[in-house]
């Protein structure tokens, strides 16, 4: 039944997700650059969707206003696992005690890893480039810090996303087994 489950949710989400990817990236996108522009001496501008692609563009507040940065996320670079996900938890419905909790918390974790992969994006590009051009301080512990976050991020978290959250709410909201 399990198996049924999670390829149903699969196949269909992914039918839905295809069409919804790029509207999802941009609030990801937008509320990412919104968190980056408060942290970075830089103004967030605008936002930008395209085809499977969603570019933010800020302005460094101090030196020249009239210099912009564009950074270009692309969508499906942290997305593409989603219908899996969904999938993986659907799956495990028949498992789960506490279900409404379990899926709220895991969604709340994927919305999150999203985030933190569109954060650490654009922070470690801004740094760089504001390092590049003069803006901002050099900084080698701070460059490997956003370098290392975001690789981490991109190359371990996003690739296990649907197994890693499947394990969490496994773990935590798991069925006592019947004696």
């Amino acid at each position: 039944m399990a198996v049924v489950i999670f390829l149903l949710v699969y196949f269909c989400g992914l039918l839905i997700w295809i069409q919804i990817k790029n509207y999802y990236g941009y609030a990801i996108t937008l509320t990412a650059s919104e968190i980056v522009s408060g942290i970075k001496e830089v103004k967030f501008d605008e936002i930008k969707m395209e085809k499977d692609l969603i570019q933010a563009t800020f302005t460094p507040v101090t030196g020249r206003n009239d210099t912009l940065i564009d950074l270009r996320v692309p969508t499906s670079n942290y997305t593409f696992n989603v219908p899996l996900t969904l999938g993986v938890m659907a799956g495990l419905y028949i498992f789960l005690r506490r279900r409404k909790r379990a899926y709220v918390e895991a969604l709340l974790v994927l919305l999150s890893v999203h985030m933190l992969y569109v954060f650490s994006f654009e922070i470690k590009e801004l740094s760089e480039i504001l390092m590049n051009r003069g803006f901002e301080t050099v900084s080698t512990p701070k460059i490997a810090l956003y370098q290392f976050l975001w690789g981490f991020t991109d190359n371990m978290v996003i690739r296990f996303e649907p197994f890693l959250i499947g394990l969490y709410m496994f773990l935590r909201f798991r069925r006592p087994a019947a004696e």
